[in-house]
């Protein structure tokens, strides 16, 4: 085994310094925390190997002038009984000082307080398997280490670079660098163990048995060989031998006959470092004129990070089986961010750069084909089990909304496979094609609503004349549906139509003739009122009108057909895009008292006197009654207080 250990000699002096305080809070609850499975540990230190062998191979490819030595690549796993410690020993890309500091001395650098918090919440409910499930999620798996270990030894040494560093903590909060002349190309982490507690599933590590079974369940398919040194028994005399514990076999590459779920459930595990099973498995290969392979997955849950812009995304990227990069953006679109696993090109440069991709005709065709075949996923997941689609609904949904604005050339198929809560049910959502089949006689468009939540959605004065005359409505609260129903006009032939916005007409086309009359009426005996409250409005409304979709409220305020709503006017105002203010449409209830009321007191009365302030009361309850904002809180309170006082 001597071939593949590494002798170091620590040439300066150790610096002490400390993790950061959320960090170092973090640290401790891994460390203590209750965990059912504590070999996890492992297939993390042989994940975050092999992903610095894949990095060494590509940087050698590329920089041919690398000084580093790439004729034997591999993963060692070095025990030592006496002294109780496990050597997980790679020869990859290795790191620098700086990648030390950056990469090890600080946890978790993005999500550090939500994972603090979903930790101790499931430690507190006891629920070891969601706090084994975050660990992958948080990326700080390299610190599952010290579940297993008291003081945990690291030393590396970037290829090209003459000097490495050595990193050890106990764990309790501070960590120590030091400068080492002779470390070996790649990195080592060494384990000083805890004392073997099978009660706690503390297994010992130092066993061959051991390490061979948890590399073949959860790293069999890691691409370089795994090696350990093992006793064998030969005519009653003992000798020693590497061993390959692995088999390397590339997943994507074999049939599906022959792959179990629960090698697939590894193997998305090992490419997402998400320690939860996938939803739904996609494996697929294309023949041709161009060939390739692709393992991909959709996840059971949402990353914290999936709506932050700097998250990192996309697919790994191989050609012929070699590692070209892990986060290739240009295989699928943004929509698509969540999707997990690997694509292996057979016609590609190993020398292909990012930019290069953006350009390549072979790549844009696998990127039209990887996201038809991934959302046909999607369809037929809804289809085949309503509850893993309702699943992946609630943790991808709104990303997968944002094709609607995107992707024109799929946007009929993810209107198609898309969800929506409506009035039709409380609690399950509804499909576009369910919302359809449930139309009533006559009804020519799809009605929608959008704003920040349901609850305020369902009493929105917009909502009054629709639910009164059972018209179902969508709830559209994500902030992407106030951007998209701009866009998209309909679906399959059906206008959508945002009942916050234009006229409405709910009436069957028999009482069309007998609602114009009353119209022609009611637009005469308030005609006078309409006409002063348009004028004594002005600055804040471009009309005032009487409404059919009022019922109970008194007044709401509409938009026409093309205005942008407030919601969306606000989200432009907080990217610092601010749009030009939009009057808009005072709509008046001319069966409800007050407005009957202010009718006659106008007609009584030229003058203006409270009636002003009753017109500002009204259009300020209206715009309250959608969420909006009032130009002068205080003014509006003042003259409410007023009128009330004068009423009693």
């Amino acid at each position: 085994m001597d071939e593949i250990r590494g002798r170091t000699a620590v040439t300066g002096k150790a610096e002490t310094f400390e993790f950061q305080s959320e960090s170092r809070q973090l640290l401790q609850l891994v460390v203590h925390s209750i965990y059912s499975e504590k070999d996890i540990f492992l297939r993390e230190l042989i994940s975050n190997a092999s992903d610095a062998l894949d990095k060494l191979r590509l940087e050698s490819l590329r920089d041919s002038g690398l000084d580093a030595d790439t004729s034997d690549l591999h993963i060692a796993l070095e025990t030592d009984t006496a002294e109780r410690t496990l050597t997980v020993r790679d020869n990859g890309i290795g790191m620098s000082r700086d990648d030390v500091v950056e990469l090890i001395g600080t946890i978790a650098k993005s999500g550090t307080a939500e994972f603090a918090r979903k930790l101790k919440e499931a430690n507190d409910a006891k629920d070891a398997t969601v706090s084994t499930d975050l660990i992958g999620s948080f990326g700080v798996g390299f610190y599952s280490s010290f579940m297993v270990a008291d003081r945990v030894t690291l030393v590396t040494r970037r290829a090209g670079e003459k000097e490495g560093t050595r990193w050890e903590s106990e764990g309790e909060g501070t960590y120590r660098l030091q400068r080492v002349e002779d470390a070996p190309q790649g990195t080592s982490v060494t384990l000083h163990l805890k004392p073997v507690d099978e009660e706690d599933n503390l297994h010992d590590y130092t066993a061959e048995h051991t390490l061979r079974s948890i590399v073949r369940r959860h790293s069999d398919f890691i691409p370089w060989p795994i090696r350990t040194e093992v006793e064998r028994e030969e005519d009653g005399t003992t000798t020693r031998a590497v061993d390959t514990l692995n088999s390397m076999k590339a997943l994507w590459g074999r049939s599906p006959e022959e792959i179990s779920e629960e090698e697939y459930t590894e193997f998305y595990r090992h490419v997402s470092h998400d320690w939860s099973d996938p939803l739904r498995t996609i494996h697929t290969r294309a023949e041709g004129t161009f060939e390739y392979q692709a393992l991909l997955f959709l996840p059971s849950r949402a990353p914290v990070d999936l709506h932050q812009q700097d998250a990192r995304r996309g697919v790994n990227l191989y050609v012929r089986r070699v590692f070209i990069m892990d986060d290739c953006t240009t295989l699928l679109p943004e929509y698509l961010r969540f999707v997990k696993g690997v694509v292996d090109a057979q016609d590609l440069s190993l020398n292909v750069s990012r930019e290069a991709l953006q350009q390549d005709r072979q790549i844009q065709l696998m990127h039209r084909r990887l996201v038809k075949k991934i959302l046909a996923s999607v369809k037929s997941l809804r289809t085949e089990d309503p509850e893993r689609y309702a699943t992946f609904w609630r943790e991808f949904g709104r990303a997968l909304k944002e094709g609607l604005l995107s992707d024109a050339d799929n946007r009929a198929t993810i209107l198609e496979v898309s969800s929506f809560a409506s009035t039709h049910d409380a609690e399950a959502p509804t499909s576009l094609r369910a919302y359809k089949e449930r139309m009533k006689e006559g009804q020519e468009h799809i009605y929608y609503v959008t704003g920040t939540s349901r609850a305020r959605l369902e009493n929105s004065p917009h909502m009054e004349a629709f639910l009164a005359k059972g018209y179902e409505v969508l709830l559209l609260t994500d902030p992407v549906d106030e951007v998209w129903v701009e866009q998209v006009g309909d679906f399959d032939g059906t206008p959508l139509q945002s009942v916050a916005k234009g006229r409405v007409d709910l009436e069957p086309a028999d009482k069309e003739a007998e609602e114009s009359e009353e119209a022609a009426r009611r637009k005469e005996e308030f005609g006078p009122l309409l006409e002063w409250l348009g004028t004594r409005l002005g600055e804040q409304v471009k009309e005032v009108r009487l409404s059919a979709r009022l019922t109970t409220s008194p007044a709401c305020i509409v938009g026409d057909e093309f205005d942008v709503t407030p919601t969306l006017e606000k989200m432009y105002r907080a990217m610092g895009q601010p749009l030009p203010p939009v009057k808009r449409i005072l709509e008046l209830n001319p069966d409800h008292a007050l407005v009957g009321a202010l009718r006659t007191a106008h007609a009584a009365s030229a003058e203006e006197g409270a009636l002003g302030d009753t017109a500002e009361l009204l259009y300020g309850m209206a715009l309250l009654a959608e969420g909006g904002d009032l130009a002068d809180p205080a003014r509006f309170s003042r003259l409410l207080a007023e009128r009330l006082a004068a009423g009693l």
